[in-house]
C-alpha cells in the first residue's frame, strides 16, 4: 500500500516521529498495554487533529436460547480471565479518553457459523485454555450438547457487538 508503513515496537515506546501518524488504533489489545504511557505515546506521535481509535468485542449473540448458553461458560470460567480482561468486560467505560471524544457507533462484526464453529471459538478464549490447564476438563463439553439443540442444524449469523471509542488531539 502506498503511503503506508509498517513498524512493530512496543505501543508504549513505537520509536515513531512526534507528531508524525494521522491514525492510532488499537483492536481488542488495549487492556494488555500500560494505558497511561500508551496514551503519553498516542500524544507524542499523533499530529494535531489526528485520531486515537480503540476497540473492542465482547460475548458474541445468537439468539436468546444460545446466548443464554454462552453467558453460562462465560460464568463457569469467569474467575479464569486475567485481571486485565475487566476492561474489555465494562466495554473500556472504566478508561478515561485522553482526547477529545467523538461519538461512535454502534457497530458489530458478524459472521455465519455452525454451532460447532461457536464451540471451537469459545474453546479458544483465554479463561477456557486456563481452566482446562488448571483442572484438567473441557469446561465446554459440558454444554456442547445443549448448544447444539438450542442452535439447530445449519448456519447461524453470530454477532459480537464492538465498543468503539474515538478521540481528537
Amino acid at each position: 500500500m502506498a503511503g503506508v508503513e509498517f513498524l512493530v515496537a512496543p505501543a508504549e515506546a513505537s520509536a515513531l516521529p512526534s507528531a508524525s501518524v494521522d491514525l492510532v488504533t488499537v483492536a481488542q489489545a488495549l487492556h494488555w498495554f500500560n494505558i497511561e504511557r500508551f496514551f503519553e505515546e498516542a500524544r507524542r506521535v499523533l499530529k494535531d487533529g489526528g485520531l486515537l481509535a480503540y476497540w473492542s468485542y465482547y460475548n458474541c449473540r445468537v439468539n436468546p436460547d444460545v446466548d443464554e448458553i454462552v453467558e453460562a461458560i462465560f460464568a463457569d470460567v469467569y474467575d479464569f480471565w486475567p485481571p486485565e480482561s475487566e476492561l474489555v468486560e465494562n466495554r473500556y467505560r472504566d478508561v478515561t479518553m485522553p482526547f477529545r471524544e467523538i461519538a461512535a457507533g454502534p457497530f458489530s462484526m458478524t459472521t455465519d457459523w455452525t454451532a460447532g464453529d461457536t464451540l471451537n471459538y469459545i474453546r479458544t478464549w483465554s479463561a477456557v485454555r486456563r481452566y482446562q490447564a488448571s483442572r484438567g476438563a473441557d469446561p465446554v463439553e459440558h454444554y456442547a450438547e445443549q448448544l447444539r439443540l438450542a442452535w439447530g442444524d445449519g448456519r447461524r449469523t453470530v454477532d459480537w457487538p464492538l465498543v468503539l471509542r474515538v478521540g481528537r488531539k
